[in-house]
């Protein structure tokens, strides 16, 4: 088992990425803390993931942060890996979109890592452990109407290597960087489009692999990067788009 003895926590966990990234990291031994605001799925998938403890809450809020590095102590006592997966769009154009959905979408993108990682950094130097960041091909891509999540999305691979430069050797940070991946989050990022039905079949198109990415490929990376198998990988933001940087 990749993971045994390990413990996690992984925000955004109460759906898609998130969802399966947890899954496969339970599923090869880790001790988890599952973090998100639905309390019914969280409270499922911590019955799902047997021995898992769920805080609800919002990462945007720095003392939300606390509370779950604190509860990981508190349960496991000690921290090996946070995986950070919650995320929002905040859609309009610069002009239109509100101030409040700007600070929110920053909040939530990237202040959560930065929060975080704060509270996650002291315990992760004692165990030699793993930072691992859920970025974007907006990183690297931009796209109509996405202003705040695609500055957000460049900035947290931004803040990744120096959180990678600045912990090493002692802690591993390296980022996934998704394409079109099958989860509510695309379906809502297509409303910025005329056509979202079409916005997504586009999507699944332009990639060279002519589909759609799944949670569960995305999480079979994750679990690459978090385990020993990755020991000398660290300050790198890894593509998964099934081409589409490249069609």
């Amino acid at each position: 088992m990749k993971l045994k003895n390990k413990v996690a926590i992984v925000t955004g966990a109460t759906s898609g990425m998130g969802k399966a990234i947890a899954q496969a990291f339970h599923k090869e031994g880790a001790k988890l803390i599952v973090s998100g605001r639905n309390v019914e799925r969280g409270e499922a998938l911590a019955q799902e993931l047997s021995g898992s403890v769920f805080v609800s809450g919002d990462v945007s809020r720095p003392d939300y942060n606390r509370e779950l590095v604190d509860t990981a102590i508190k349960s496991f006592g000690k921290l090996d890996i946070i995986s950070l997966n919650a995320g929002v769009l905040g859609l309009g154009n610069v002009v239109d979109l509100p101030i409040e959905s700007w600070q929110k979408t920053m909040d939530t993108n990237l202040g959560s890592i930065f929060y975080l990682s704060k509270y996650a950094l002291p315990e992760l130097q004692k165990t030699s452990g793993d930072i691992l960041i859920n970025a974007s091909i907006a990183a690297f891509k931009s796209f109509p109407n996405h202003p705040a999540y695609c500055a957000s999305k460049a900035a947290s691979v931004a803040l990744m290597k120096q959180l990678a430069v600045e912990y090493a050797p002692k802690v591993r940070v390296n980022a996934i960087c998704p394409g079109p991946v099958d989860t509510p989050l695309i379906w809502d990022s297509a409303k910025a489009f005329p056509n979202p039905e079409q916005a997504v079949e586009g999507a699944k198109n332009a990639t060279l692999l002519n589909r759609l990415g799944t949670p569960e490929d995305i999480a079979k990376l994750a679990l690459f990067l978090v385990s020993d198998d990755a020991s000398w990988i660290t300050g790198t933001a890894m593509t998964i788009d099934g081409g589409i940087l490249n069609a």
